[in-house]
Parts: C-alpha cells; sequence; structure tokens
C-alpha cells in the first residue's frame, strides 16, 4: 500500500477534532470507514497513531510527528487547486456560501456575472445572513464557506482576506459639500450624521480609524443611527445628514445622481472582506476557484478600476 492524501487529510481531520466522529461529520462519511482509513494508516507506517478512549482520542508520540505533515500536505492541495483554478474554464458543481449584508447586497452582485461567464457551469447558491448564522451553518455543513466583513476568531475556522474595501463620505444631491472630490473632516464636522449602529462594521472601521488620527468622535453631530445600509441611504438621499459608508452600496444612487462620492482628507477607512470554512474540511475546487477571482478581478469593492 502506498501513502495517500486522502489518508493524511482524515488523519489531520480527527486530530483536528478530537474524535472520529466528529471527523466523520465534518468529511461527510461514515465513522467505519474513518477508522477503517485510520487502521490502514498505522499499518502502513507500522505503529498506532492514536490512542482511542471513550471520550476523546489523543495522538501517540508517532502521531505527534506525523500530525506537522499531515497538516502541510493538506494546505500545499489548497494552494495547488487555487492556482490550478484560474486556469480551469469548464468547472462543474453547485457552490453553496454565506454573505454578510453589505458584502451580499451591494458587492458580489456586480461580480457573479462576469464569474458566470467565465465559470458558466458553475451554480451559486447565496445565503445573505449575519456572521453568527454564517459560522452555524458552516459547522452544520450547510455551506462551503462564507463571506464575511472581520476577521473570524474561532477554533475550527480560517480566516483569510478577499477583498479591500474603503468607506467614503456620502452626501445627498445639492448638498452645500456636493461637487467636490474631497472635503476636510473639520468641514464635514458642521453637518449633521446618519450612521449605521454602534457594533457594525461599518461604524467600527470609521471610528478605529479616527481615534488613529486623533478626530475627536463626540464632534460628530449623530442625529440618526440605523440597523442597515440600505437605511442610511435613503435617509442621506431625504437630506436627514451626510454618511461615511462603502461607496459600492451606492454605485445605483450615484449614477442617478442622487447621492455624491466625496474622500475626507487625510483619513483612509479601509477594510477587508474575509473568507472563512472549516479547517478540517478541504474546500471543493469550485470554491477555491471562486475565492481565486474575487482576489484576482480587476475591479475593487470601492469602484476604482486597476489599470
Amino acid at each position: 500500500m502506498a501513502l495517500n492524501y486522502h489518508q493524511l487529510h482524515i488523519f489531520y481531520t480527527v486530530a483536528q477534532r478530537g474524535s472520529f466522529s466528529a471527523a466523520a461529520q465534518a468529511l461527510h462519511m461514515t465513522q467505519p470507514a474513518v477508522t477503517m482509513q485510520i487502521q490502514s494508516l498505522e499499518d502502513y507506517f507500522g505503529t498506532k497513531l492514536l490512542v482511542r478512549s471513550t471520550k476523546k482520542i489523543e495522538l501517540t508520540e508517532a502521531g505527534h510527528t506525523l500530525l506537522p505533515f499531515a497538516r502541510q500536505s493538506v494546505e500545499l492541495i489548497r494552494e495547488t487547486e487555487q492556482a490550478m483554478s484560474r486556469h480551469t474554464s469548464m468547472l462543474e458543481g453547485r457552490l453553496q456560501l454565506g454573505s454578510s449584508l453589505t458584502i451580499g447586497e451591494y458587492v458580489l452582485p456586480r461580480l457573479l456575472g462576469p464569474f458566470g461567464q467565465r465559470y458558466p457551469h458553475i451554480s451559486i447558491v447565496m445565503k445573505v445572513i449575519n456572521t453568527t448564522q454564517i459560522i452555524d451553518e458552516i459547522m452544520n455543513h450547510q455551506l462551503n464557506f462564507g463571506l464575511v466583513e472581520a476577521p473570524v476568531q474561532h477554533p475550527d475556522m480560517v480566516s483569510e482576506p478577499v477583498m479591500e474595501d474603503e468607506l467614503k463620505l456620502i452626501v445627498p444631491a445639492g448638498h452645500p459639500l456636493s461637487g467636490r472630490k474631497s472635503v476636510t473632516m473639520e468641514e464635514a464636522v458642521h453637518y449633521p450624521f446618519v450612521l449605521r449602529e454602534k457594533g457594525s462594521g461599518t461604524r467600527q472601521v470609521m471610528e478605529d480609524e479616527m481615534r488613529r488620527r486623533g478626530v475627536d468622535i463626540s464632534r460628530i453631530h449623530t442625529v440618526m443611527e440605523l440597523g442597515s445600509t440600505g437605511a442610511v441611504k435613503s435617509a442621506v438621499e431625504a437630506g436627514i445628514g451626510i454618511t461615511i459608508i462603502s461607496p459600492s452600496s451606492v454605485k445605483h444612487e450615484q449614477a442617478l445622481g442622487l447621492l455624491e462620492v466625496l474622500d475626507i482628507e487625510g483619513l483612509s477607512f479601509k477594510r477587508m472582506f474575509y473568507s472563512i470554512h472549516l479547517k478540517s474540511t478541504l474546500l471543493p475546487v469550485t470554491a477555491v476557484t471562486f475565492l481565486t477571482f474575487l482576489r484576482e478581478y480587476p475591479q475593487t469593492t470601492s469602484g476604482h478600476s486597476s489599470p
């Protein structure tokens, strides 16, 4: 029998998940099949790799020696699939992902068309839900992966940056600041603001950058806090105030001349969007292809085309 990647992946998953049953669920295998593959691997090396008990498994000394090599093999396969995915256009399959609100409603829709043209045989099913729900559905194997607005700290999850976004100042047409490319924060604070609610990713990015640049946040006159980007846009369009949100969310209103996008001099509200998936489960090649496409697509979420 030759050593094969499949068995190393199973061994790595059992070690990560801490039990045969959890590994079987993560790998979509039966528990006896997982046990059989581990036994075959132990037969190949002629030594025990795992000590089984009623509550958990523990690695033997040989198992501890093998673990980093198994991890490297899993990571190498992931990197190989990512590198080769850009050369393949005839992929087929169904891709199930979760996406947080801003990404799912405002960023991905304009990218799904070009992706579909390049990979016409991949069908995408996307759920627009919050990060907690995305994590739950990934853990329950209902989603392959998720796209979220902040890195996720979870022992079973891999969190990787995918796309960059940058928040900008949004003002309604006819506003005293309209018609300009940039303004100072000193000018902006003279007008009322409509903001996302405290605790939202958008609000956090805005406040973190202001603190970093020594801007007194208390000087911002917030007349309204709203729980969705759509509600914020409507309030700004109605003239209630100005805001700081992602330009990707106002492309339609900007094209119609209803809202304008301005830079704030000396401030850069940049953030990353992240993909998350289970450490113990290899992403299908369709998912790897989609994430590679997002990383390499020559247009940022803020709408500036690359040269």
